[in-house]
């Protein structure tokens, strides 16, 4: 495992410090003739997630929910790519995987907010209620009525 050289910007208060990233390149699977025995091309990315700087706690707290199936036995962030075959282009597409994760978790949820159906709303429904039992009623066999 090797560390990267960059860090990744998220936004402006919000970057994955290159100390906080770790590479490795494995043997991709799939198909790739004689090169995918020979060329370690797929890329696993693994992030500190502590050691992201400028990300709220909460902020911090939904990107391990998010990325909970993710998470690996030290509780780092675990995101692969073997998209290409090209070594590169699948560190590029690992990182911007992690940039578009923690860019997600910045957003806060929106609070739901209750709401009662409208008169007309209820009316329609049990319209729709009646109209539905009526025709199965006429489906009925004959002199069998409730």
């Amino acid at each position: 495992m090797t560390a990267v050289s960059d860090a990744i910007q998220v936004s402006d208060a919000v970057r994955v410090p290159a100390s906080a990233l770790t590479v490795r390149a494995v043997r991709a699977s799939g198909p790739g003739g004689q090169n995918v025995n020979k060329v370690a091309t797929k890329i696993d990315l693994r992030v500190d997630l502590d050691a992201i700087e400028g990300l709220p706690e909460p902020a911090r707290d939904r990107l391990r929910t998010l990325a909970r199936h993710r998470l690996d036995a030290d509780g780092r962030l675990v995101v692969t790519s073997q998209a290409t075959r090209n070594q590169a282009r699948n560190l590029e597409d690992a990182r911007e995987k992690v940039r578009a994760l923690i860019a997600a978790a910045l957003v806060r949820p929106r609070r739901r907010t209750a709401t009662r159906p409208t008169v007309s709303s209820r009316e329609q429904r049990l319209d729709t209620k009646r109209a539905r039992s009526h025709v199965k009623r006429l489906r009925a066999r004959p002199g069998h009525d409730d």
